[in-house]
C-alpha cells in the first residue's frame, strides 16, 4: 500500500497566521491542492470563530470548493455543535482531536483529556451514522508544552481507549515538534497492534527540524497516512512556540527520491507554496520553492 498524504495546509495551516486570509484565497488554495493530486483535504475547522478567527468562514469555504470525483473534504469537529455545521457543509470526514495532557487540552479545547475521549465517542458514534470517515488524534503525542514529557504508555492506553470507538483512522500528532525517529517507530508499531483495524496516521511538525526524518520513521513503522502543509506553514495557536508542519512538497521530494509513489504533481506543489507566500505577504517555510527539486526528475530543474 502506498502512503497517502493528507493536505492541512486549508486547516492547521492558516489557524497560526496572525491575518485572517480572504475564503477566495482559501478556496483556490485547496483548488491548487486538488490540481496537484492530492485526494484527502483538511478544508477547515467548525469550532468557535471567537477561539479561532481565521476559520470562521468554513462553511462559506465548503459551499464553493471542487466537488470532484475521488477528493475527500475533511473538517476539525470539538463538539457537537461543530458537527452539526459539518454535516450541513458536507464534509467527507471528520477529524476529532483528544489532547494527551490535561494542561494543553483545557487549554486547546476547554476540557480534560477525559472529557475529550467522552466528546469524541458520541462524535463518532453520530458520524458513523451520517456515513463519514472518523479519524482520531492524539494530541502532544510526543510531548507537552506545558507537562513535558508524555510517557509512551500513556499514548498507547489512549489509542486503546479511543479505538473503542472504531475510528477508521487514529493519528499520531507531534503538537510541539518534539518527537524522535525511536519513539515514532515505537508509538506506531503499538497503534497498529492495539488498533489493528484502523489506519494509522501521523502529523508532524518540522519545529526542532525532526519533521521529515520522523514522516519516513513513521512510513517504515507500518503508518499509511501522513499529514503535511503546503509551504510548511502552520501549528497549534494554543500551544507556545507550535510552530512549522512539514511542507508537502519538501515530503513529496523526499519520498520520490526514496522510491516512494505518492502520485502527487510536484511541480504544481512547489508553485503553490510559492504562490502562497505571496498571498501571505512572506517566505513560506518551505525549501522546495528556493533551491528546486534536483535536475532531470520529472521534468523539473
Amino acid at each position: 500500500m502506498h502512503p497517502s498524504i493528507v493536505e492541512v495546509a486549508p486547516r492547521d495551516g492558516l489557524q497560526n497566521e496572525p491575518g485572517t486570509v480572504s475564503t477566495a484565497a482559501k478556496i483556490e488554495l485547496i483548488r491548487r491542492s486538488a490540481d496537484a493530486g492530492l485526494r484527502r483535504i483538511e478544508a477547515s475547522s467548525f469550532v468557535s470563530p471567537k477561539a479561532v478567527p481565521q476559520l470562521a468562514d468554513a462553511e462559506a469555504v465548503l459551499s464553493e470548493v471542487p466537488r470532484r470525483p475521488g477528493i475527500s473534504y475533511a473538517g476539525l469537529v470539538f463538539n457537537e455543535r461543530g458537527l452539526d455545521r459539518a454535516l450541513a457543509a458536507r464534509v467527507d470526514e471528520i477529524n476529532v482531536v483528544v489532547v494527551s495532557t490535561d494542561a494543553l487540552s483545557r487549554r486547546n479545547q476547554g476540557c480534560s483529556t477525559e472529557e475529550g475521549i467522552i466528546r469524541w465517542t458520541s462524535l463518532a458514534a453520530r458520524a458513523r451514522a451520517a456515513g463519514l470517515w472518523r479519524t482520531v488524534t492524539i494530541a502532544a503525542a510526543f510531548g507537552c508544552p506545558f507537562e513535558g514529557e508524555v510517557p509512551e504508555r500513556r499514548i498507547l492506553e489512549l489509542a486503546r481507549r479511543v479505538a473503542a470507538a472504531e475510528p477508521d483512522e487514529i493519528a499520531l500528532a507531534d503538537t510541539i515538534g518534539v518527537g524522535t525517529p525511536d519513539r515514532v517507530r515505537r508509538l506506531v508499531a503499538g497503534v497498529a497492534r492495539i488498533a489493528p483495524n484502523a489506519l494509522v496516521r501521523c502529523h508532524f511538525h518540522n519545529t526542532r527540524n525532526t519533521g521529515y526524518v520522523n514522516a519516513v520513521a513513521a512510513l517504515e513503522a507500518g503508518a499509511h497516512v501522513l499529514d503535511a502543509s503546503t509551504g510548511g506553514i502552520g501549528g497549534c495557536p494554543f500551544a507556545p512556540a507550535a510552530t512549522g508542519n512539514i511542507a508537502t512538497e519538501d515530503l513529496v521530494y523526499a519520498l520520490d527520491r526514496m522510491g516512494i509513489v505518492t502520485g502527487l504533481n510536484l511541480e504544481r506543489l512547489i508553485r503553490t507554496g510559492l504562490w502562497l507566500g505571496e498571498v501571505l505577504g512572506k517566505p513560506v517555510p518551505a525549501l522546495l520553492g528556493r533551491a528546486g527539486a534536483f535536475p532531470g526528475r520529472d521534468g523539473l530543474a
